[in-house]
């Protein structure tokens, strides 16, 4: 596959994850946890595919055949990286917002 094409995997699926990452903190903000675990989930497909195209990449550089670091592939890394740090947030946000309905008492919406 050709790098340029790679690249762009890794930005729009990380990009992907990350904004299913944010709705799903938006659902449970909102009481709606079993929506929020699903697009948390989801954003964990998007992630193992941008993953996967970095894994690529690495594998073709243990073989000797890399490519130099590029802009564009050190922007692709930033995007893959804020998603896995985006999705760790998202947990842990959507667990504080689960405990914070518990405490209140106020009821889930699913």
């Amino acid at each position: 596959m050709e790098l340029e094409l790679i690249i762009m995997n890794i930005i729009n699926f990380s990009g992907e994850s990350r904004s299913l990452c944010m709705e799903a903190i938006g659902y449970a903000k909102n009481g709606y946890f079993e929506k929020a675990g699903k697009a948390l989930e989801e954003a964990g497909d998007k992630l193992s595919e941008a993953h996967q195209s970095q894994t690529r990449l690495i594998q073709e550089e243990a073989r000797g055949k890399g490519e130099p670091i590029s802009l564009l592939l050190a922007h692709a890394q930033d995007h893959l990286m804020n998603a896995i740090t985006m999705r760790d947030m998202a947990n842990e946000f959507i667990e504080l917002y689960r405990a914070v309905r518990e405490i209140k008492g106020a009821e889930s919406h699913e």
